[in-house]
């Protein structure tokens, strides 16, 4: 397997609509590890000026997709299966951060988490479980 580097990644977020119109990139990848930028968009924030719940979610989501394609490539096609979230304090009008990080890359399962920061201060912990598909045998449909 080929290494998969921050212009792969980016690259992939270019190639669908749900990443495209966040205009998130891709800024660290290592092995089963990757963070990725979201700038600040004031339509991500929900009434009182905060960023709303779900960009961070989605920037964990990410995240560990791709920390996951650096252990098995980009056509890996395994998708997120319960992910936890844990809400820590609120970005206001600012980018954010998100690294995630896989801790065990089982047979069935991949386990692993996300943290989202903006600056030094850490606004969000994801616990995330993402489901393998087998491979199918050659010639199987």
């Amino acid at each position: 397997m080929e290494a998969v580097s921050t212009a792969d990644l980016n690259t992939l977020l270019a190639a669908h609509e749900f990443t495209r119109a966040l205009g998130a990139r891709a800024t660290r990848v290592g092995q089963g590890e990757a963070s990725i930028e979201f700038p600040y968009r004031p339509q991500s924030d929900r009434p009182g000026g905060i960023l709303g719940g779900h960009v961070y979610m989605l920037a964990a989501d990410v995240a560990f997709w791709f920390a996951i394609k650096t252990l098995l490539g980009l056509e890996d096609a395994s998708v997120t299966s319960p992910m936890t979230t844990t809400f820590l304090e609120s970005a206001r009008k600012e980018s954010i951060v998100c690294t995630a990080r896989v801790l065990r890359l089982g047979q069935r399962l991949i386990y692993g988490v996300a943290d989202c920061c903006a600056g030094s201060r850490l606004l969000t912990h994801h616990i995330l479980t993402y489901a393998r598909f087998p491979k199918k045998p050659a010639g199987r449909p």
